[in-house]
């Protein structure tokens, strides 16, 4: 999570949405930087909007405005089984090593899931009680959106280093399992819908 106090502005960390790499981009140009642990850098949008969105309002005397991206929920989840394949947590409880795309999908879709598989949802993430939690949302995709956003914002050239690359692996899903995981996942594909592709104007 990074606060800009000049520019009234908060970038809340998605998990696997290149975080990382905004974070180091633009680190020095922030009041705060919360990059560690976890827990904090990747802060919800429902302890922002509990806690520290009113506490910077007040201390301002002005609104701060919330940013973040999305994934394409599928790809998201990909990107997951992926980071998960990696050889620093092999023969740990959350590792994906030895499992498919399709496997961990499946233990994904379980009421309750296993560690490897317990990565929550975006929409969850970005969501208060069911109703988005920032201000503007991007689509990670159309990340170049987010980065004129940012220069324009913050009056600097914004340069993303390549960070935290996950390995590679075969993400193939049967059109009966992506027809159950996109079910499931409803929430997200109807936040991600809704966003638009360039020049996203402000979400109420």
């Amino acid at each position: 999570m990074l606060v800009f106090w000049n520019e009234r502005l908060v970038f809340l960390a998605t998990p696997k949405t290149g975080s990382t790499a905004i974070e180091v981009a633009l680190e020095s140009l922030a009041t705060v930087s919360i990059q560690r642990p976890p827990e904090l850098k990747h802060s919800p949008a429902t302890p922002y909007q509990r806690f520290l969105r009113p506490y910077l309002n007040r201390a301002s005397s002005a609104q701060f405005e919330a940013v973040a991206l999305m994934r394409e929920p599928v790809d998201w989840l990909g990107s997951w089984y992926r980071f998960r394949r990696r050889d620093a947590v092999a023969n740990q409880p959350n590792s994906t090593r030895d499992l498919s795309f399709s496997d961990f999908v499946e233990a994904y879709l379980r009421p309750e899931r296993p560690p490897f598989a317990n990565v929550g949802a975006q929409s969850t993430f970005l969501c208060r009680d069911g109703v988005l939690g920032v201000d503007r949302l991007f689509r990670y995709e159309d990340i170049d959106s987010f980065v004129n956003f940012l220069e324009e914002r913050l009056n600097c050239e914004v340069i993303l280093p390549r960070l935290n690359v996950s390995p590679k692996g075969d993400l193939t899903l049967d059109t009966e399992l992506r027809a159950r995981l996109q079910e499931a996942l409803s929430a997200d594909y109807a936040l991600y819908d809704a966003i638009p592709q360039t020049d996203p104007s402000p979400v109420s």
